[in-house]
Formats: C-alpha cells, structure tokens, sequence
C-alpha cells in the first residue's frame, strides 16, 4: 500500500512559525507533485517555462509579506497564539473594522499582479479562516478544522480548490458516474484511499495542497461525501494541464508582446486521484448529508465572494487605467459616445467597489462573536460579474476597434533599421505618442482582451462563482434560508393591508366618496 506524507512545512519552533518567503515557496513546489503537459511529466513547475513566471509572481506575493513597508497593510498579528503574523484574510473577522482590513489586504496583493491572478493565497484563505470559528459544523473532524486553521494561517499556506465533478453525466448525481466523481475505495488504519477525478483545478500545479469538497447535486452515498485536503505530491494524485498561456507567450512573443499571459497564467488541469491515500487528520467531513451541505453551512460563500469582489475591483481599475490611456493616444477621447462607453467601463468599477464597501461595513453575525462579508451583495456580485465583464470587454472592442489589431508583430521589429522609420511614422500614436508607446498600451490591451489568455479570463469571470443560473437561483434560495423573503412579501403585503374594495383602511387617509363620479 502507498503511503501519502502530510504536507511538509519546514520545522520551526513554536513561537518562530512565520509565512514562507518567495524562495521557501518555490522550494516547497519542488516536491516530486505529478503534473503533465505536452505528453511529458513536468520535473520542476518553477523551472518550466510553462508555469516558472507565474510562480514568480506568486512568490512576490509572499516576499511582500516580508517588506517593511508593507506592515500593517499585509500583515496581522496571528489569533493562534504563536506571536506571529499573517496575511489579514487568513484571521476570524470579528468586527467590520477587521473586514476592511482584510479586503484592503486582498486589494494590496492584487495590485502586484494588476487584478489578473484570482487564485492567490489568500483565495482560499475565503475557507481556511473559517474553520476556527466554525469548528464544531465538522463534527467528529473539528480537531482537524482546528489544526488546518492554526498551521495555514500561521505559514501563510497556499491552498487551491477542486469542487466540482467533470462535466460528464451531469444530468447524474456522482453515486451513479462513480468512474469519474471522487469516492472513497478503500478505508485503511491510516486514511480513506479516493479514486476520481475533480475540475478545474485552477493554479493547483503551484500550490502547496488542494482542497476537495462537493459543489452540485445532493450527494446519497457515504463514500462520495468526502470533503478533504490533500498535498500536491501525494501519491497517485495527478495534474493533465490545459495549453500554457505563458509558454505560448515566451514562444511566439516577448514581454512587450504579451505583457499579462507571459507571468499570470493560473493554470487550469484535470485533476485525478489514483487510489491517493488521504490521512484521517486531513479530512472535514465524511458523510453524504453533511458534504452537501459544506457551501451553504462551511461560511466559505460570503467570503470568496468578498475576495472576488475586490481581485475584480482592482482588475477593473487597471483596465479602466489603460483604456482612458488608449483613447487619448488613438485620438477618440473628444467623441460623445467614446466618452459614454468610458464612463460605463467608471460605472462598473464603482460598483464592485462599493460592493465590497458594503460587504465591510454592514456585516452580518455568525458563529460565536465571528462576523461574515455581508452575503446579500456577495451574491449580487456574483450575478453582475457575469454581465459587467463581458460588458466591459465589448465596450473595449467597440471603444478601440482596429486599433487593438493594428500593430506589428513582435518586439524584434523594432530592433530592424530597415523598418522601425516606417514603424515611426505609420503606427504613432494621438497627441504627440510615440509609436513604440502606442503598440506597448494597445498589445497590453489585447492581451486583456483578445488572446487566447483574454478569452479564458473572461469565462472564469462569468463562471467563476457558479454557472448563470445557479448564481441567480441560489440567490433566491438564500433569501429563503434566512427569512428575507418573507420580511420582503411582508412589505408588500404591508402596502396591499391599507386599502380594500371599499376605499382606504388607514385612518389618516380621506376616501374619495364624494368624488367617485363613475360611481353617480
């Protein structure tokens, strides 16, 4: 029988437990983990040209949690009682002043990777700093709630997701495609032994362990009800990864040629579990009902939302940046409608922003003296990302047209006497830009939106939170849930209460006997 380790940390003294550096995280990747890509087993992800630039910039992450400058912004004094620090969204909020901390931290993180990188650390932080508060909804598994909070939160630990079963069958609950759906084969002395598979895996080649649990249909079997975390060199656990954005870039183009694609390539993979053993220690839950019941009761919604809202916000910031940049240098920003359309992309931006205002500041009580994101605008976030993205993305092509695809094809062009004069003349820029500043913008702008990186995002912007009818009905189900829907078809009914057939039932309202002239 295969053994799997636990997840490896560096040994440390109790009080000397602190978030990895940018060095420690990329040694932790070189771990022996299982992924594939181009037929081939990848021997080190931070090497690969692959994935090594996205790796980089998530190790940016992690050093900025070490710069002094960064105090106070990044960090917080852990609540676990080593005396170290942590990233803010990793900590049980208890006030709305704890809340604006954390999402000021998400946005401060998210500014080194200009909003394009929503599978950070901090991502799944949306779950792990529940577990102290929520400790108790896992049952016979609380003391390993309580231990993956503690050890996350102190190492700053980067976690992924898989919660959701291939799209095959899918008309099916899991118990009846079990050659696909994660389920338990085997029960041993040191863990449960999984087979199956889990979608997308998002970034999960880069990360120190990934996060399995149930997102779709109500689950009948014990042996599908699994919720658990597993380390990335478990054996028998494997990532098929997707084509590399960053390696299509490194290939045909250079930074100036794909200045996005190039260093924040989440890659996405098909994840499979080969008879993995999952230690007991590792896992929340084991048992259909209550793996059903892991994303409305885990409090794990009202904070992936909170963290989405802002890595949104900030990404919206950053194109609304280039596009009131790009119109100026092609020339249009004078037009009405340009200047319409640049107001809308505004428009959006101030909305997810004052969402996640509104999720701070009016936060709603949970378990204990623990508050949550208020989940009301959570929820409409996770409806409007949907339209406001691609929006925002049509507005672009509407907005620049051509100029988007007007541009030479590579960065070595410049570097050619024979046709950079030509380059100069016919491909400048508006208001005196030179051309070599126009193509920087406009192919910035086109890896935004019209590579095949561009396309991705914006499908992980519409499904990111759910497809398109389960972000609405769900919405429904949660005013159902906590009562709001009857507050709400109370006020209506409040309204329908003052009159009847016979005129008003409010005392202080006069009926209109003496005018009702069809009545005469």
């Amino acid at each position: 029988m295969t053994t799997s380790p636990a997840l490896e940390v560096p040994a440390s003294a109790a009080n000397d437990v602190r978030p990895m550096t940018g060095a420690e995280y990329l040694d932790s990747l070189r771990d022996g983990r299982e992924v594939y890509f181009r037929g081939e087993r990848v021997d080190d992800v931070t090497t690969h040209p692959a994935f090594r630039n996205s790796a980089r910039s998530i190790a940016g992450l992690y050093d900025a949690l070490h710069a002094p400058e960064d105090k106070g912004v990044l960090t917080v004094p852990t609540d676990t009682g080593n005396g170290g620090f942590t990233h803010p969204f990793f900590r049980t909020a208890r006030s709305s002043d704890d809340l604006v901390q954390a999402r000021d931290a998400v946005a401060a993180w998210q500014r080194q990777v200009y909003g394009w990188m929503g599978r950070s650390p901090d991502y799944k932080a949306a779950f792990l700093g529940t577990l102290g508060a929520n400790a108790d909804f896992y049952g016979p598994y609380r003391e390993n709630a309580l231990r993956w909070y503690k050890e996350t939160q102190e190492r700053v630990l980067y976690l992924n997701h898989a919660i959701v079963n291939p799209p095959i069958d899918r008309d099916k609950p899991a118990d009846e495609t079990a050659d696909v759906c994660v389920h338990v084969v085997e029960e041993t002395g040191a863990g449960v032994i999984v087979s199956g598979a889990k979608v997308v895996a998002t970034g999960s080649a880069l990360t120190n362990a990934n996060f399995i649990a149930h997102y779709g249909l109500p689950l009948r079997k014990k042996e599908f009800g699994l919720v658990f975390t597993v380390p990335m060199n478990a054996p028998g656990l494997k990532l098929f990864c997707r084509t590399s954005y960053e390696m299509n870039a490194a290939v045909m183009g250079t930074p100036f040629d794909y200045p996005l694609s190039s260093r924040f390539d989440e890659n996405d993979a098909i994840m499979v579990f080969d008879r993995v053993l999952v230690p007991w220690e590792n896992i929340f839950m084991y048992d259909a009902a209550a793996a059903s019941s892991f994303v409305m009761g885990s409090g794990f919604i009202p904070r992936f939302t909170f963290h989405g809202c802002t890595r949104l916000a900030v990404k919206l910031d950053f194109i609304a940046g280039c596009v009131l940049k790009a119109v100026d240098l092609t020339g249009s920003a004078g037009f009405r409608g340009v200047q319409m359309q640049v107001g809308e992309i505004l428009n959006w931006r101030d909305l997810f922003w004052g969402l996640t205002d509104a999720m701070a500041k009016s936060p709603q009580e949970w378990v204990g003296d623990a508050v949550q994101p208020n989940l009301n605008y959570g929820l409409a976030y996770r409806t409007f990302m949907g339209i406001g993205y691609p929006r925002i993305k049509e507005i672009i092509q509407q907005t620049l047209g051509s100029g988007l695809i007007y541009l030479n094809s590579h960065a070595e062009d410049w570097k050619n006497p024979d046709i950079r004069p030509y380059l100069d003349q016919y491909v400048r820029g508006s208001n005196g830009v030179e051309a070599i500043d126009r193509v920087k913008l406009l192919k910035l702008l086109w890896d935004a939106v019209g590579t095949e990186f561009g396309g991705r995002h914006e499908l992980y912007e519409r499904n990111y939170a759910g497809n398109n009818e389960a972000v609405r009905f769900e919405t429904l189900f949660a005013y159902q849930a906590s009562g709001q829907d009857v507050a709400l078809k109370g006020f209506a009914e409040q309204c329908m209460a003052e009159y009847d057939v016979d005129g008003w039932t409010r005392p202080d309202l006069l009926n209109n006997d003496d005018l009702a002239i069809v009545r005469r």
